[in-house]
């Protein structure tokens, strides 16, 4: 007998449970430091390009095909593929990458948001508040990750303690399904972060200019430092290949969570407006607010040659170094410390939850286990695979994770359901399906650019890798990695392959036990 489906309780839970997945640390780190050293206020014109012809395209594709294979009892990619084609024996197999990558990224990305969650426990007890220099404030970061022995941290158990924490608040939200843990928890925790936000975008814009002797170190000039247009790097194919990226990792597209929150709409659930609604908030926190804190901030304190360097010394080294030293020599410090990463959290939690989504669904509707089995699965492999990134973080486990999982795969995954959406299912059909129950109806070119433009686009950023020796061939063969660390990226290279083809096998077994079921009913 067929379990009843979980369901949204309304349709701001889904959009505030879309906007906490797309909305993430990638909002207010990623965006402004890729703005920054890609040309300033030109990154944006590759960038909103993008946006309208890749992510809200893709947005409304997902959204759409989530619902239609929804109506068919499936809430991840296998099942929803097989929806659109079920002739097809092989096509369910592509869906296979829509279950892996969120898996792949979450074991990494929740234990980075631990920090997140430690770090506002740092701030509001003063642990850090004295420092008031980047060395020794990257110095805290590395002894609390494990890097270094110092005299702030003996080891990695601090941080072993948050990341437990974390782990375990993610575990208890997956649990309680959909409307009582993902949908409650959006519900709470995207308005605090606008709140939070609001107060560090109001607290930036009254900075004044602290250094006498640097009148020119202020806000309005810390803007211009993001903003000012450097056209000639319009030119630079990478500097669109980031633009183009930023939006993927920004919406969340091509990853397989979307498909799986918008399989529990309903069938006259209005998927255009939804869809547009979510990309709108995102875009809110990431234009508005991700780039109105910290790079104005940083400017102000540490002016223009030292941010050159801070935007290109890493995201991590940005938030969790310059941020929380800028903060340091403001009164109010450990307040202003507690909410900027709270914030971050909130951010971090809302997206780590919804890719643990996906693969507790399959388990639940391919193998019809309850959701208290479903989730206690889950919770033992997912453990397992979370050990790597947090004991071998200095040996380039993360980055590998991140490419296969967070990257490559991402963009694979967006072509395939690009291609099946337009070509296999069928444009008119899919056109269709689009505006049903919709309140609204898309702007014919729309269609076009769905069937031609958004494929095409996802096409050349594949080939714009293939042929980047310095980028893709480069992490391909390892030629940045050191020796030393070499054993433990081939490790996790072939722990990540090894779990695409365990997830495709049980795609296989969970569709045999489904034929087998059909014969003892005929």
């Amino acid at each position: 007998m067929r379990k009843t489906r979980d369901s949204w309780g309304s349709r701001l839970g889904i959009i505030m449970a879309v906007a906490g997945s797309a909305v993430g640390l990638g909002n207010f780190l990623r965006f402004p430091a890729k703005a920054a050293a890609n040309g300033g206020g030109a990154f944006m014109i590759p960038y909103f390009v993008s946006l309208l012809l890749l992510g809200i395209p893709l947005m409304w594709i997902e959204w759409t095909l989530g619902r239609f294979g929804g109506g068919f009892g499936h809430s991840t990619a296998p099942g929803i593929f097989h929806s659109l084609h079920q002739k097809n024996r092989f096509i369910k197999y592509f869906g296979v990458i829509g279950i892996f990558g969120p898996l792949v990224i979450f074991t990494y990305y929740c234990y980075i948001a631990s920090w997140t969650l430690a770090y506002s426990f740092f701030a509001i007890t003063g642990k850090y508040t004295a420092i008031q220099d980047q060395a020794t404030m990257r110095s805290f970061l590395a002894g609390f990750q494990g890097l270094e022995h110092n005299n702030f941290f003996q080891g990695i158990g601090t941080a072993y303690v948050f990341f437990l924490i974390t782990f375990l608040l993610n575990i208890w939200v997956i649990y309680h399904g959909i409307k009582g843990g993902i949908e409650r928890l959006c519900k709470f925790a995207m308005p605090l972060l606008f709140l939070f936000g609001f107060i560090l975008f109001v607290r930036v814009l009254t900075l004044g200019a602290p250094n006498p002797t640097k009148p020119d170190w202020n806000v309005l000039n810390g803007f211009g430092f993001l903003w000012n247009p450097d056209f000639s790097s319009l030119s630079n194919p990478k500097v669109w290949l980031e633009a183009a990226g930023q939006v993927f990792f920004t919406l969340s597209v091509g990853i397989g969570v979307i498909l799986t929150y918008s399989s529990y709409l309903s069938r006259g659930d209005d998927v255009v407006l939804s869809g547009l609604t979510s990309v709108a908030t995102n875009e809110f926190a990431e234009v508005i607010l991700g780039s109105s804190i910290v790079i104005p901030a940083a400017f102000v304190f540490f002016g223009p040659e030292q941010m050159r360097q801070i935007v290109s010394g890493g995201l991590f080294n940005l938030g969790f170094v310059t941020i929380p030293l800028v903060l340091n020599k403001l009164p109010l410090a450990q307040v202003f410390g507690f909410v900027w990463f709270s914030l971050l959290f909130l951010a971090a939690v809302t997206s780590s939850v919804s890719l643990i989504q996906p693969a507790v669904a399959f388990l639940e509707d391919e193998f019809n286990l309850n959701r208290k089995k479903a989730v206690i699965i889950f919770s033992m492999v997912s453990f397992l695979m979370c050990q790597a990134p947090v004991f071998f973080l200095k040996n380039g486990v993360v980055d590998e994770l991140d490419f296969w999982g967070g990257t490559f795969f991402l963009v694979v995954f967006a072509t395939i359901e690009t291609i099946l959406f337009a070509w296999v299912f069928g444009m008119e059909r899919a056109w269709d399906e689009i505006h049903h129950g919709a309140d609204m109806r898309l702007p014919g070119i729309y269609k076009w650019i769905i069937r031609f433009i958004t494929p095409l686009f996802l096409l050349l950023i594949l080939g714009g890798w293939l042929f980047d020796r310095q980028g893709f061939w480069a992490m391909l063969l390892m030629q940045n990695v050191s020796k030393e660390d070499k054993p433990f990226v081939l490790g996790a290279r072939i722990g990540v392959f090894g779990l695409l083809t365990v997830l495709a096998v049980l795609v296989k077994i969970a569709w045999i036990r489904k034929r087998q079921v059909i014969a003892k009913k005929i």
